[in-house]
C-alpha cells in the first residue's frame, strides 16, 4: 500500500509541475512571460523552445510543487526536484519538436508526456528509493491519465487547446 500511495502522490506532483504554468498564465495573461529561450533560434532557423516556454512557467512549476510536496507529506525539496526537472523534460519535449517541425503548443503523443514525467522520477529517484517499476508504472500511469485529463481541462475552460 505505501507503494501505491507513494505513486499516487507523486502522479499528484507531476500534475502540479504541468498543469501550474497554465494556471498561472490564466490567471497573470500576458504578465511576466518572458520565453525561457530568450527568443533564439537554432541552426535549423527555428526557435529553441518556442513562445510557450516561459520563465514564469518553470517558477510556477517549481513553487507550485514544493508546496505541494509539502501538502503530501514529502519534503519541499522533493517539490522543486520534481518541478525543475518536469520543466526540463517539457523544454526537451520543446526543443525536440521544434527540430521535427511540429507547431508551438502542437501535439506530440508520446514527446509530450514521457519526458516531463520520466525525467522528474529518475531525478527523485534515489531520495524516495524508487524502483526502475515504479518508475515505469507512474511514469506509464502519467502518459495514459495526461491526455483524457487534458480534454477534460479544456471542456471546463482551463486549457486552450484540448492536449
Amino acid at each position: 500500500m505505501d507503494d501505491l500511495w507513494l505513486g499516487v502522490r507523486l502522479l499528484l506532483l507531476l500534475g502540479v509541475a504541468n498543469g501550474a504554468p497554465i494556471a498561472v498564465k490564466r490567471v497573470l495573461g500576458a504578465r511576466w512571460s518572458a520565453p525561457l529561450d530568450g527568443g533564439l533560434l537554432f541552426v535549423d532557423g527555428r526557435r529553441l523552445l518556442g513562445p510557450s516556454k516561459t520563465v514564469r512557467g518553470v517558477v510556477a512549476a517549481v513553487v507550485c510543487t514544493a508546496l505541494g510536496a509539502m501538502l503530501l507529506g514529502l519534503a519541499p525539496g522533493v517539490g522543486v526536484s520534481i518541478g525543475a526537472a518536469a520543466m526540463a523534460g517539457d523544454a526537451l519535449s520543446s526543443f525536440v519538436k521544434r527540430r521535427l517541425g511540429v507547431a508551438p503548443s502542437g501535439r506530440a503523443t508520446g514527446i509530450d508526456q514521457v519526458p516531463e514525467a520520466l525525467l522528474p522520477l529518475l531525478v527523485v529517484r534515489g531520495a524516495l528509493d524508487l524502483g526502475w517499476l515504479h518508475v515505469a508504472a507512474v511514469t506509464a500511469a502519467f502518459f495514459a491519465l495526461e491526455i483524457p485529463l487534458a480534454r477534460w481541462a479544456h471542456r471546463i475552460g482551463l486549457r486552450d487547446r484540448p492536449y
